[in-house]
């Protein structure tokens, strides 16, 4: 077990690694839609890249989920497969989002033989959402 300042000291120095190998600017909160950002989440079992709305009206949270659950096949077909869609996602704080993400299970941040495997994932997965959403910006913003 690492000790708190070691495990903030490591997840550092995976986001360092990750930024070296994958030198670029992700679009993640400048979507140009409040509240609508992509993400990445990592921990010691598992490895996400999400859509999180959040928006304070639900009605236009779910106007937007249901913008990108409308292009769902587009999505799949041409994007990203195996996505997970939740119009209803509880935050451990309560808060209610609406979240799409895709997973990569059986990795660990606190296992260095695993960063590659993720960082791969991540540049895949990252990427092709932001290609799909430069395609499609313009609808989704549209509410």
């Amino acid at each position: 077990m690492y000790s708190r300042e070691e495990t903030q000291k490591l997840k550092q120095e995976f986001w360092v690694a990750f930024a070296q190998k994958y030198p670029r600017k992700w679009v993640l909160y400048d979507t140009k839609i409040k509240d609508f950002s992509f993400k990445f989440f990592v921990d010691n079992r598992k490895a996400q890249v999400m859509i999180d709305i959040e928006h304070r009206s639900e009605e236009k949270r779910y106007a937007y989920f249901e913008k990108l659950e409308a292009l769902k096949s587009v999505l799949e077909e041409d994007f990203v497969t195996d996505l997970v869609f939740e119009r209803d996602y509880y935050l451990e704080n309560g808060k209610t989002i609406s979240r799409i993400w895709v997973e990569k299970s059986g990795v660990s941040v606190s296992n260095r033989k695993y960063w590659n495997h993720i960082f791969e994932f991540f540049n895949e997965k990252m990427n092709a959402l932001e290609l799909f959403y430069a395609d499609y910006d313009d609808y989704i913003r549209d509410i």
